[in-house]
């Protein structure tokens, strides 16, 4: 039938990375929903793609079926339950591949070492290396918080604009963990720009009283993510600020260039 035949001709088309075309125009969709929100429309998606409306019917329908989108009643189109899955399962992998890079900055720093991502509206754990000192800071794997009293935070949404910074804040709130907790969406902008400034981001006594941390974000890293060093604010004082910066900075330099080349070879 020339419809199918034409449909798999389509689907067989090589993309000039040399990659199946239609893989790439879906994960591409895929993407630009995430970046959209979760939901679009199919002529929303038509303008930011400049792909015509048919062939993006065609790829939707297809996400559809296999359950990675889903069409919701006001025709409109929603990032699908089986992706859940999907990211979860590469959560745990980039923790895995982040712990060597972990272990390094416990070695280098003395502190215990996280890493973590922006899910959604909140900031979520996905890989530690405790500290070797007897006193030292635990954060659990799997650990989901608010971006407003943590370091991390911080450093994963320096770059947000602030609108979308303001609408976050308003969807979540800003509960005081502790009477450090920045709890007003001026001085939380404050703080962003203050890590835009001098490359690094700062949770003194916010998360929990008598704990500092310091935090910088993965460049180009996939998925937004941030790594952090944690400890007794005795111990992360100004003075050991400035040596622990610079190291921050190179493993998270590192560790992106590692994520980039496990990418190529995939």
């Amino acid at each position: 039938m020339p419809t199918s035949s034409a449909s798999a001709t389509d689907a067989a088309k090589t993309a000039p990375s040399g990659g199946v075309q239609s893989l790439e125009r879906a994960f591409d969709l895929l993407e630009r929903m995430a970046d959209a929100g979760g939901e679009v429309g199919l002529s929303e998606l038509s303008a930011s793609s400049g792909l015509p409306l048919p062939t993006i019917h065609r790829l939707m329908r297809t996400l559809v079926v296999c359950g990675y989108v889903r069409q919701q009643p006001n025709r409109r189109y929603a990032l699908g339950p089986r992706l859940i899955r999907l990211g979860e399962s590469a959560s745990r992998l980039l923790g895995t591949w982040a712990r060597p890079y972990l272990a390094r900055l416990v070695e280098e720093t003395g502190e215990t070492a996280n890493m973590a991502l922006l899910d959604g509206d909140e900031i979520v754990y996905v890989a530690q290396v405790p500290s070797k000192h007897s006193m030292r800071m635990f954060t659990e794997v799997g650990r989901r918080v608010l971006p407003h009293s943590t370091g991390v935070g911080k450093a994963l949404l320096a770059h947000t604009p602030p609108d979308e910074v303001r609408a976050l804040l308003a969807r979540t709130g800003m509960p005081a963990a502790t009477e450090k907790t920045i709890t007003t969406p001026e001085g939380f902008l404050d703080a962003l720009e203050q890590v835009r400034r001098t490359g690094y981001a700062v949770d003194d006594n916010e998360q929990e009283i008598g704990v500092r941390c310091l935090a910088v974000s993965v460049p180009n890293s996939p998925t937004a993510a941030a790594v952090s060093i944690s400890g007794p604010a005795g111990r992360v004082t100004e003075a050991a600020t400035e040596k622990i910066v610079p190291i921050l900075q190179e493993v998270a330099q590192d560790l992106s260039a590692a994520l980039a080349s496990t990418s190529a070879q995939g």
